[in-house]
């Protein structure tokens, strides 16, 4: 029913471009002329194909798509209102991470003090409590006054 397909070489398959060529009107008795809009009816065109067929038809302007119907504005009262409320909660999550800094602060400077305390009062207790046998008053080395003396009279 269908050709078999012809194998042909590289340089046989140049394609040949051929441009339609248009057929003069076709000289027709007269018509009555009837009223009609302008534009409604479109003009009918003939080519004529390499082959000698001939084509007759309308020319088609692309169609148009339906336009979209037009969105509503949105009100600057509404963008006020959404950028008002994506601030509010930029600062309270800033005020929420600024607060928890501080507490985190605050009790960093309280361990510290406290640490400062013990190990003061810790220095302090073994001072007090330390076992010596002079409680107060200065350590006299009683050889080196002597040798000093007896150099100073001597």
């Amino acid at each position: 029913m269908y050709p078999e397909p012809a194998r042909h070489t590289s340089a046989e398959r140049a394609v040949e471009v051929h441009q339609p060529t248009p057929l003069p009107p076709a000289v027709m008795a007269p018509a009555p002329v009837v009223p009609l809009q302008a534009g409604t009816v479109p003009s009918v065109a003939s080519i004529i194909l390499p082959d000698g067929r001939v084509v007759t038809g309308y020319a088609i302007s692309p169609a148009q798509p339906e336009p979209l119907a037009a969105k509503p504005p949105v009100s600057r009262a509404a963008v006020n209102v959404a950028l008002g409320g994506v601030g509010f909660l930029a600062v309270c999550g800033g005020l929420l991470l600024l607060t928890t800094f501080i507490t985190a602060l605050t009790a960093l400077i309280t361990q510290l003090i406290t640490l400062a305390a013990v190990c003061f009062g810790g220095f302090i207790a073994v001072q007090i409590f330390k076992p010596h046998g002079h409680q107060g008053g200065t350590t006299v080395n009683i050889r080196k006054a002597i040798f000093k003396r007896s150099n100073f009279h001597g």
